[in-house]
């Protein structure tokens, strides 16, 4: 499947500072997000 580009708001001081968590242990951002998405998808189907 596709990849999909979204707009998202989010508060600002959250934002960067999840950015720079990211950048520190070199993971993706959007692929955390995509992450986070899928564990909560599994969680509702059990």
């Amino acid at each position: 499947m596709g990849q999909k580009n979204v707009t998202l708001s989010i508060d600002e001081n959250i934002y960067h500072k999840y950015k720079r968590f990211c950048k520190k242990y070199a993971i993706a951002l959007s692929r955390s997000i995509e992450i986070f998405m899928e564990n909560k998808i599994k969680k509702e189907e059990k």
